[in-house]
C-alpha cells in the first residue's frame, strides 16, 4: 500500500501478530458535515423524548452487549491486544454503566427545589446539544460508554472520534446503538484523523467536547474548546501512587501490585505506576514482587493462561523500552526485564526499576506499559510527600491492615480517587476523574450526567418582592 493510500485510511493492526486486519476510508468533509448536521437535527427531537423511551433503548444496548460479549471481546483483543478475559470484562462493565444511567437518569435530572424565604425556586437540567467525544484505544468499548451513556440519557446527541487503531470497535458500537433502536443521528461514529478536531470544535453545532487521552492531546482540546467557548471535560494521564505502609498484608499487597500493573499490559491511566514502599517492608515487598514477575506468562492474549498481553502497537512498545533505557542511563537500577521479546507482535518483558531519582525522566513521566517503579521511603510522611510530588492526580491506593488509618493517609493524597487495599477500579456508581494535569470533570456516578447539561434556575415570585 502506498504512503498516500495509508494516509487516507484507518487501519487495524493486530498487536499480537503484527498483521493488518481491516482498513476503513477516512471520511470526507462532506460526510463529516452531514453527520454533524444530522446530529444537530436529531437533538431537536431527542431532547423531548421521554426518559422512559430513552431508557428502553439504552437498556437494549446493554442487552446486546451481553448477548455479543464473546464476539465483542475477541474484537477488542484483536484490535488493541488486551487479554481476552479483560476484553469480556470490559464489555460487561459497559453494559452495567448503560443500565445504571437508564435506571437513574430521570431521578438525577429531576427538578431540584431551592430553599428561599420568598415564594419558590428550583433548578432544572436541560441537555445542551451535540457533544463531540474523543476517546482512546485502551478500553475501546468502556471509554465510549462512559461518555455516551449519561449524555444520551440526558437528551444530548453525540459524535464519536475514536482512536485510529480500534476502528472496528468504533463501528460496531454505532451498529449496536442502531440495532437497539436509537434514532438516526443521536450517536454517530466518525472515521477521521486528529487533524480535523479544531474544525469540529469550532463548529457552532458542537456544544461540548469530552476527551480521554494524553496530556498533550488534552491541552490541545482544552485550548480549542476554550477558544470557541465550549464546555469540555478531560481525563488524561496518571502516575498513580501505590503506597505500602508498614502494617500492610505483604502477600496480598504484592499480588494486587502485580495484577494492577499488568492489567491491560500496563496501558491504563489508573494503573499503579509508582510503588511507594516504606523501608520496614521494602525488601520483603521487592523480593516477593520480583518472584511473581519472573513467573509471569507472556503470550497470546486469546489464551486464558496468559498473564501479560502485547502492547497496543510496536511503536508503543518501543516508546516504553526507550523510557526504561533512559531511566537506567539516568541512574535507575534495572531489577528485571526491560527487553523486547523475540516473537511476532508488540511484546516486551515485564520490568522492575528501583532507585529512580528526582529530576530524571522516569520520576516525572507516565510509563504506559508493564513497568514497575519501586520507590523506598523512610516512613509514611515521606510516602505522602512522594505521592504528591507529581504533576498528575488521577488515582492512587493505600495498603494497610488499619483501614481507618489508611483513610487518614488517603485524605492527604492530592488526587481524584484513592482506593484502600485495592488498585483504582471501576463501577458505574463511583465517580471517575482527576485533578492537576490529569484533567477535570467527572464521568460515571451522578456527577457524570451533570457535565453537559444546562443547570437552569427557575424563580417564581411576585412584582413587589425584592428579588
Amino acid at each position: 500500500m502506498s504512503k498516500e493510500a495509508i494516509k487516507s485510511t484507518i487501519r487495524t493492526i493486530n498487536p499480537a501478530t503484527g498483521k493488518e486486519e481491516k482498513v476503513f476510508d477516512i471520511m470526507s468533509e462532506a460526510q463529516i458535515d452531514q453527520i454533524v448536521r444530522q446530529a444537530d437535527k436529531a437533538f431537536k427531537s431527542w431532547k423531548k423524548t421521554k426518559f422512559s423511551e430513552r431508557a428502553g433503548i439504552i437498556n437494549k444496548v446493554a442487552s446486546i452487549l451481553r448477548e455479543r460479549k464473546e464476539e465483542l471481546g475477541k474484537l477488542a483483543t484483536i484490535e488493541m491486544g488486551k487479554l481476552i478475559a479483560e476484553s469480556k470484562a470490559e464489555v460487561e462493565i459497559s453494559a452495567q454503566i448503560f443500565e445504571y444511567y437508564a435506571k437513574n437518569a430521570e431521578k438525577f435530572l429531576a427538578d431540584q427545589p431551592l430553599e428561599t424565604p420568598l415564594e419558590s425556586a428550583f433548578l432544572s437540567y436541560d441537555p445542551i446539544g451535540v457533544i463531540l467525544s474523543i476517546q482512546p484505544w485502551n478500553f475501546p468499548f468502556y471509554q465510549i460508554t462512559r461518555s455516551a451513556a449519561p449524555n444520551i440519557m440526558a437528551g444530548n446527541t453525540m459524535v464519536l472520534k475514536h482512536a485510529s487503531n480500534v476502528p472496528q470497535c468504533a463501528k460496531i458500537m454505532e451498529d449496536i446503538f442502531n440495532e437497539a433502536g436509537l434514532p438516526n443521528g443521536v450517536y454517530t461514529n466518525l472515521f477521521i484523523p486528529g487533524s480535523k478536531m479544531e474544525k469540529l470544535a469550532a463548529d457552532p453545532r458542537i456544544k461540548g467536547v469530552t476527551l480521554t487521552g494524553s496530556e498533550p492531546a488534552g491541552s490541545a482540546i482544552a485550548s480549542m474548546a476554550g477558544k470557541y467557548v465550549k464546555k469540555s471535560t478531560l481525563e488524561l494521564g496518571g502516575s498513580d501512587a501505590f503506597i505500602v505502609l508498614a502494617d500492610a498484608d505483604i502477600d496480598k499487597t504484592v499480588q494486587a501490585a502485580l495484577n494492577g500493573r499488568l492489567w491491560n499490559a500496563g496501558q491504563v491511566c489508573v494503573s499503579p505506576k509508582r510503588m511507594i514502599v516504606v523501608n520496614a517492608v521494602a525488601e520483603q515487598f521487592t523480593k516477593k514482587l520480583t518472584e511473581l514477575v519472573k513467573k509471569t506468562k507472556v503470550g497470546d492474549p486469546m489464551d486464558s493462561q496468559t498473564q501479560l498481553a502485547p502492547l497496543s502497537s510496536e511503536k508503543a512498545r518501543e516508546d516504553v523500552l526507550k523510557q526504561v533505557q533512559t531511566a537506567v542511563t539516568q541512574g535507575a537500577k534495572l531489577i528485571y526485564g526491560g527487553k523486547k521479546i523475540d516473537r511476532p507482535g508488540a511484546f516486551m518483558e515485564p520490568t522492575i526499576l528501583t532507585e529512580i531519582k528526582k529530576g530524571t525522566n522516569a520520576y516525572s513521566q507516565e510509563i504506559f506499559g508493564p513497568v514497575f517503579c519501586i520507590y523506598v521511603v523512610k516512613d509514611e510522611k515521606e510516602a505522602i510527600e512522594l505521592a504528591n510530588d507529581t504533576d498528575f492526580g488521577l488515582g492512587g491506593s493505600v495498603y494497610s491492615k488499619n483501614r481507618e488509618h489508611a483513610v487518614e493517609v488517603a485524605r492527604q493524597i492530592d488526587t481524584g480517587m484513592v482506593y484502600i487495599n485495592h488498585v483504582t477500579g471501576i463501577s458505574p456508581e463511583l465517580p471517575f476523574g482527576g485533578t492537576k494535569n490529569s484533567g477535570y470533570g467527572r464521568e460515571q456516578s451522578p456527577s457524570g450526567i451533570y457535565e453537559f447539561v444546562n443547570v437552569k434556575l427557575i424563580r417564581i415570585t411576585d412584582f413587589d418582592h425584592p428579588y
